[in-house]
């Protein structure tokens, strides 16, 4: 099928949080473009001699999607009604759900973007428009996605089974599908850390921005009871669900809300108020200043909160918002460019 391409412009400190919210729009893969310098790991993974000498960083970074041309996004629908039921009148064991129509995700994207503006600068955000080849883009970022290791936790993604080398140890099935989080990220990985440092067994974990769910499901799978996840896309639901069900946590541990947990007062009171042990949000500083006094509301006297996201720099603001909404004991760590801060809520 044809696909339109889509080039977005921005700045490379709001790539991350930019493609994050591409994902919650239902946008299932983004290629990154920028001119930041490589680094020596980077390097000795590149199969050359010589690294390519790369242009003057000059902040601004593009993001590609693509999504289903208008004229192939009808026929795509059919195809995947057929499959429901198979050739032959019979149902098929492994069903594809029929595929948004590409005009209405960018529309998403469009009033996705417009609200993001109003918490952090993501550049000009100027989108060129062009057509492109018939190649499966929607699937095709999964051959550059293999399970992998953050310390003893395995995370796998669904298409892929366990290594031998890898049984026997902890590990976690993911596949975000259309929503935010592989645990691929530096960020992520700085949360499961903290999850791993801080849970205990019995637990209650409140995770805002849930994504694809994985902060919550490392909670339940070492020791926390139960979990709560909030999120602003309704893509999430499905993915929460079947990531639980591939990690063998039930239902009735793990409960999800769609919602801004920043104002929006009903939400607040279905997730409650004192009564969690641990709350991670692995968002963005811009976002997580004004989330404190929700987040830190929903904490038991002596809970935590990890909040990552956080771009070097940043994290002092972030701390001085968390202070102010009544949390204490800041502890940072820290990988690449980003920060994690860990705070607890006084006794």
């Amino acid at each position: 099928m044809k696909w339109t391409k889509y080039r977005l412009a921005t700045t490379v400190q709001a790539e991350d949080i930019v493609a994050a919210t591409l994902a919650e729009c239902g946008i299932e893969g983004v290629e990154i473009v920028d001119k930041v310098p490589l680094t020596e790991e980077e390097k000795r993974q590149m199969f050359v001699d010589i690294a390519p000498e790369p242009e003057q960083d000059d902040g601004s970074a593009f993001l590609y999607f693509y999504l289903p041309a208008e004229d192939d996004a009808a026929a795509e629908k059919t195809e995947d009604s057929l499959k429901k039921t198979g050739t032959d009148g019979s149902s098929t064991e492994e069903i594809d759900r029929p595929r948004e129509d590409g005009k209405a995700i960018f529309a998403r994207v469009q009033e996705a973007l417009a609200e993001l503006r109003r918490w952090t600068d993501i550049g000009s955000g100027t989108i060129d428009i062009s057509e492109t080849e018939d190649v499966d883009w929607i699937n095709n970022w999964k051959k550059y996605f293999h399970q992998f290791s953050v310390d003893d936790l395995v995370i796998v993604p669904s298409w892929e089974e366990v290594s031998e080398e890898n049984k026997g140890r902890t590990v976690l099935h993911i596949d975000p599908g259309t929503a935010f989080g592989t645990g691929m990220h530096e960020t992520t990985q700085l949360c499961i850390r903290a999850i791993r440092k801080f849970v205990k067994n019995g637990d209650r974990m409140l995770d805002i921005g849930t994504g694809s769910g994985i902060l919550s499901i490392v909670a339940l799978k070492y020791g926390a009871e139960y979990a709560v996840g909030t999120d602003l896309d309704t893509c999430t639901i499905p993915a929460v669900a079947e990531n639980s069900a591939r990690n063998g946590i039930s239902e009735d541990r793990h409960e999800l809300h769609i919602g801004n947990l920043i104002d929006d007062a009903e939400l607040q009171q279905k997730v409650g108020r004192k009564i969690y042990d641990l709350a991670a949000a692995n968002i963005l500083a811009e976002i997580l200043i004004p989330l404190m006094p929700a987040a830190a509301e929903a904490l038991k006297p002596g809970g935590i909160l990890i909040l990552s996201g956080i771009l070097e720099g940043k994290e002092k603001g972030v701390i001085a918002a968390a202070e102010q909404a009544g949390l204490a004991d800041p502890e940072i760590t820290r990988q690449g460019e980003w920060v994690c801060v860990t705070m607890r809520c006084p006794d």
